[in-house]
C-alpha cells in the first residue's frame, strides 16, 4: 500500500489566539520538499485573518480531483497512441449543505479542454469515452462523496 505524507505547519506568531484573531495562514510541505502557502478561504474566514494569495483546502480539493483526472486521461490517451498537445481544465467546486445539512464540498465539475496532434485525432465520442474511463480510474474521485462530473469543452465537431 502506498503512503503519502504532508507536513502542515502553523505558528501563532504572538497573535491573539483566544480572541480568535490569529492568522489562518500556514504551510503545506510535501515529501518532494515543495512548500505551498496555504490558508483558510477568505470566503470562510474573512480577510485579514485569511491569506488571499494562498491556496485554501477547498481549492486544493478541486485541484486534486482535476489533476487525478488529467493524469489518468493522459495515460489512457498515450496507451491508445493518441497525441495530446495540451490539456487545460477550468474546474469548479461548490460548497453547500450535504444530506446532513453540514457544509461540504458537494459538487465539482471538471471542464477539460484537450488539444490533440498527430495523424489520427480522436472523435468527440472517443474523447468522451476517454474522459469517462479516466473518471472511473481516478482514485481521488472514487474517494469522495461529492458529485464529481466531467464536462469536456472544445470537442471536435
Amino acid at each position: 500500500m502506498a503512503e503519502y505524507k504532508v507536513i502542515v505547519a502553523w505558528d501563532r506568531d504572538g497573535a491573539d489566539f483566544l480572541g480568535n484573531r490569529y492568522s489562518r495562514g500556514h504551510r503545506w510541505i510535501f515529501d518532494s520538499a515543495v512548500e505551498v502557502a496555504a490558508s483558510s478561504s477568505p470566503l470562510v474566514v474573512p480577510l485579514p485573518l485569511s491569506v488571499a494569495e494562498a491556496v485554501d483546502p477547498e481549492e486544493a480539493f478541486v485541484a486534486s480531483l482535476s489533476s487525478c483526472h488529467m493524469l489518468w486521461f493522459l495515460s489512457l490517451a498515450a496507451k491508445r497512441k493518441l497525441v495530446v498537445e495540451s490539456y487545460r481544465d477550468e474546474a469548479v467546486g461548490w460548497m453547500g449543505k450535504n444530506e446532513s445539512s453540514k457544509l461540504a464540498m458537494t459538487r465539482v465539475v471538471l471542464h477539460p479542454d484537450v488539444r490533440f496532434g498527430g495523424e489520427n485525432p480522436p472523435t468527440a465520442e472517443e474523447i468522451r469515452a476517454l474522459h469517462d474511463e479516466a473518471h472511473e480510474q481516478c482514485f481521488i474521485a472514487r474517494s469522495v462523496k461529492s458529485d464529481v462530473r466531467c464536462e469536456p469543452v472544445g470537442l471536435p465537431a
